[in-house]
Parts: structure tokens; sequence; C-alpha cells
């Protein structure tokens, strides 16, 4: 069975990678094989994934909003733009959950020109600036034009000391940040220039794609209770992630929420954030 990507590209339909999604998004073996064989039963040939993707998402928000939310993630993620002002805030809280602190949106001046940088993170008096490259659609990837600026910019930046954390700070460390993925040219070139990155799918065991998991770090974009205009109005007012709403009937009751839609959407956060696979 031929299906067609995103890209345009046609491949073979692989019901592993399909069944692996699944499991991922914390359904049982039996809601897997369950929806498996519906989405086997209803594809054709020339059928592309996002109509895949669809049938799949609607099926597990059958049997729960939390496995559909995970399932989500992805796209959740690209719900955090149009311009990355919210994706930035989103890589700041995960830096935040692993002991980081964390600033955004800064102004600094370099030894020759002034930069805006989208984070600035420091850790055991280890101080770093992490960029964030937002792509509006799943299939854009940075390529290698991207390390190679970033790197001028941050070779630029360690040269003069900051007012940031102290009134002497120097950043040592430069990371770059994606919602999607570098290509291989980019991450050639970030490995031989000691650049961090982090992104949908890379580094392989610490990847955006895992550290949703880690200590409920689900962008709240990801709810499925919750409508697009209600998950902007979260995003002003600063709720970015999920685990930011537990017990937090207050911020669902601003932005227009019925208390049997508190309750489901209540309920979905607490699913998500006691999720361990």
């Amino acid at each position: 069975m031929k299906i067609i990507k995103n890209s345009g590209e046609i491949v073979n339909f692989d019901a592993t990678k399909l069944k692996s999604s699944l499991v991922k998004s914390g359904a049982n073996d039996l809601e897997v094989d369950t929806i498996l064989k519906k989405i086997e039963n209803e594809i054709y040939e020339g059928i592309t994934t996002k109509q895949i993707y669809k049938k799949a998402f609607a099926l597990l928000k059958k049997q729960s909003d939390s496995h559909a939310a995970r399932y989500n993630l992805r796209a959740a993620l690209l719900l955090l733009g149009p311009a990355g002002f919210f994706f930035e805030k989103y890589i700041a809280r995960l830096f935040a959950a692993e002991g980081y602190e964390a600033k955004t949106n800064l102004i600094l001046q370099g030894k020759c020109v002034s930069h805006e940088i989208d984070v600035l993170i420091k850790k055991d008096q280890v101080i770093a600036m992490v960029e964030c490259k937002f792509h509006g659609s799943t299939n854009a990837a940075s390529d290698v034009k991207v390390p190679l600026y970033i790197h001028s910019r941050f070779n630029d930046i360690k040269e003069k000391k900051h007012l940031v954390f102290s009134n002497n700070d120097l950043v040592s460390k430069c990371w770059i940040a994606t919602n999607n993925r570098f290509t291989s040219d980019a991450i050639a070139y970030a490995a031989c220039s000691g650049i961090y990155l982090l992104s949908w799918d890379y580094p392989k065991e610490n990847n955006l794609k895992t550290k949703n998991d880690k200590d409920c770090l689900y962008p709240v974009t990801c709810l499925t209770t919750l409508t697009l205009a209600e998950k902007d109005k979260l995003l002003f007012l600063d709720i970015i992630l999920v685990k930011e709403l537990m017990n937090n009937s207050v911020v669902l009751q601003k932005v227009g929420l019925s208390e049997n839609r508190m309750k489901r959407a209540l309920k979905e956060v607490s699913q998500l954030c006691h999720f361990l696979k």
C-alpha cells in the first residue's frame, strides 16, 4: 500500500510506525490493536499521512482525551507560533524544569553589535544562550545555515560581559532549539563547533519528544478539550505547560470555560500529568 507523506514523497505504509506512535500515546495493547485494525481497513492507495493521522487521532479521542493529546504533541508545538514567541517560552520552561534559571527575550551587546537573544539559561555558574528556530510546518528543517549564523552571533556575544543574572556574566555555551528537525549537515557543523542542538527527534535520548513525558512538560496547546481560541488565551496569560493548570480552575474560568467543560479539561490535565511510560 502506497501512501503520501506531507513532503509529497510516496512511501509504503508502515503499520509498525503507526503502532509505535499509538503505544506512545498511552493507549493499552487492546486499544492500539483495535485502532490499528480499523485504520488498516480504511486506508487506500494514495492516502496521505495527514489523513491517517486524523483517523488515528479521532479514534484515540474516543478512548481518552489524554491519549489523543499525547498523540497530538508535534502538531501542538506548531500552535506555539506563528512567530514562535511562545515556543521560546516553552523552551525556557523545559530548561527551568531541569534546574536552570531561564530568561527570555533579551538584548545583549556583543563585541561588534547588539543581539536579540531568545533564551538565556544558567546552571552551576555556566551561562548559555538558546536560539529558537520555529517552523510553521512539519516539512521544514533547519539546515546548516542556521548553526553557521548563530555560531557567529555567539562568538560576538561571548567576547563581552553582561548584566543578566549578575553584574559579571559571560556566555560560554550555545544551544539551538527547533520544533522540527535539523539536517545532517547542521548536526555535523554543530558537533564540530561545540554547539548543542535540541529538536523534535534530536538528541536521540533527550529530545522534545522524550522530554514531554518527563515531569509533565506538555504544552497547553496539546489539550483536546480546549478550543484554539481558549489555548491562545492561556498562552497570553503565560500558561505554557499543561501542569500549570493542575488545580488551577481560576485561570480556566478566565478563558470562559463552563463548569462542565472545566471538569473535563482538568480531568485531561490530571491524566496527562500522571502519565508514566
